[in-house]
């Protein structure tokens, strides 16, 4: 295994609603006004394509539209693919897409097994920073921390 050095990618665009290489957060309604760290999550492939486990069964990816396609998108957390240890070129992606694949197949539970499970799986997968040990939890707080504002 070696470093995967990703270059590739569109820049970010939030008009667009493109964020290559992110972690995405939204607040949900009621939940996060009573619980501040508490809302959605998703992450984006390596054009800025987002993938989220929306719930049981069902893994969204964002259609490419006209306009701006993501007001609900509140904060963005930009990884750097060069922390990807892998020897395939295309292993962000390889990752996204196997995490969604396994959460298609999986009941959604607010409590356990949830939409920043799916970005643990994905971030596990391609050993993001060396660590197979993402959960939710340790995505949450990171989000907070390093995560931008998009507006």
């Amino acid at each position: 295994m070696k470093q995967f050095n990703g270059g590739g990618g569109a820049g970010l665009d939030a008009e667009r609603g493109r964020f290559p290489y992110c972690v995405v957060w939204t607040p949900i309604p009621v939940l996060t006004w009573l619980f501040p760290i508490i809302g959605h999550m998703g992450i984006c492939t390596s054009t800025g394509v987002i993938r989220d486990f929306a719930g049981p069964y069902f893994v969204s990816e964002q259609q490419q539209q006209r306009g701006p396609i993501c007001p609900c998108i509140s904060r963005y957390w930009k990884l750097d693919p060069g922390k990807v240890y892998s020897s395939s070129p295309n292993a962000w992606d390889t990752a996204v897409h196997d995490a969604s694949e396994e959460y298609k197949h999986r009941m959604h539970n607010l409590c356990c097994d949830n939409c920043h499970s799916h970005v643990a799986l994905a971030l596990n997968l391609m050993r993001y920073d060396n660590s197979t040990s993402w959960n939710m939890v340790k995505l949450c707080f990171f989000s907070l921390l390093y995560g931008k504002y998009v507006r």
